[in-house]
């Protein structure tokens, strides 16, 4: 007797999913956040790539051995390219079993996941804050956490928009303390992106 509902939201370069699994004996809430990729990016990447094997294709016919100086470009090249599929952040998941705890997990671009789990003990609020450096203006959604000194962030690598940030806040606000805290700016309205 499982039921599950998925809602889905495009905003921006974000993708918002949320996947609510209802089981016999506790409800999981999945919030995930992909990042859409563009098209140019993928090109300039294949094309830096295919210019990059065609360089050494000519080091090698033109040179029966390659030399110290062609090693290092070698080398450079290949660092750079595995560099920005490896870094690169694919989505971003919170996974919310109410009396369980929290799992953060970051997914790369190069298959590798990164998990992070907070047990609900240790969670004493959610928080929705506005970060302003002298560039940009963002919101971030974080954890306090008990005994530790400095907040946890969910989405540690992305910066979605606002509104994709409040059903998460409001989820993570109902498993941890019972009920959701109201967010209102001074007019008495949501925040807006």
């Amino acid at each position: 007797m499982e039921r599950s509902e998925i809602i889905s939201e495009n905003i921006g370069r974000y993708t918002y999913v949320h996947d609510a699994e209802n089981g016999f004996s506790q409800a999981v809430d999945v919030h995930h956040i992909h990042v859409r990729r563009r098209i140019a990016r993928k090109f300039l990447l294949c094309f830096v790539s295919g210019i990059f094997l065609v360089y050494i294709c000519s080091l090698l016919m033109v040179k029966e051995s390659l030399g110290t100086g062609s090693l290092w470009i070698i080398s450079l090249g290949v660092i750079l390219i595995r560099s920005s599929y490896r870094f690169s952040v694919d989505k971003e998941s919170v996974i919310i079993m109410p009396s369980l705890g929290v799992q953060l997990e970051t997914h790369y671009m190069s298959g590798k996941i990164k998990h992070r789990f907070v047990p609900s003990g240790k969670i004493l609020k959610p928080i929705l804050n506005e970060c302003v450096t002298p560039v940009t203006c963002y919101w971030s959604l974080a954890l306090l956490i008990h005994g530790e000194p400095e907040l946890l962030l969910v989405f540690q690598k992305l910066r979605p928009p606002v509104k994709m940030l409040i059903p998460v806040w409001k989820a993570l606000c109902a498993a941890t303390s019972g009920g959701s805290t109201i967010l209102e700016t001074e007019d008495g309205h949501w925040p807006s992106s």
